[in-house]
C-alpha cells in the first residue's frame, strides 16, 4: 500500500474559534466549520507526514475509534476537502513550493 500525504491549501482563509477550525475556500468561497476530529486532521496536513501516520496518531490516538473505520472516515473527509480545494492531495510528499492548485 503505498502513501498519501495531505497539506494546506495556501488558497484558503483559516481561523481556529474555540478549538475548531472556520475555513474558507478560496476556489469557490465555501465556508467549512471543522469538528475538533477534522481540526486535528487539518493541522497535521504537513505535507511531509503520510496519511495513515496522522490516522494513528492523530484520531486513533485521541478518539476510541478502530484504524480500519478510522482510516475510511478520514479518507472520506480528505477527499471531500480536496475537491472544495481545501487540502492537496498526493502520492509523494509536498514540499512548500508545491502548495499550490
Amino acid at each position: 500500500m503505498k502513501h498519501q500525504y495531505i497539506a494546506r491549501s495556501p488558497m484558503v482563509a483559516a481561523r481556529e474559534l474555540g478549538g475548531e477550525m472556520v475555513i474558507m475556500s478560496g476556489v469557490d468561497s465555501t465556508l467549512f466549520d471543522l469538528n475538533e476530529v477534522a481540526t486535528a486532521i487539518w493541522k497535521a496536513a504537513d505535507g511531509a507526514t503520510p496519511l495513515s501516520e496522522i490516522v494513528e496518531q492523530k484520531v486513533c490516538a485521541a478518539y476510541d475509534v478502530a484504524p480500519g473505520v478510522a482510516a475510511e472516515d478520514v479518507e472520506g473527509f480528505v477527499r471531500d476537502m480536496a475537491r472544495h480545494g481545501i487540502l492537496l492531495v498526493s502520492d509523494e510528499p509536498i514540499l512548500e513550493g508545491q502548495r499550490t492548485l
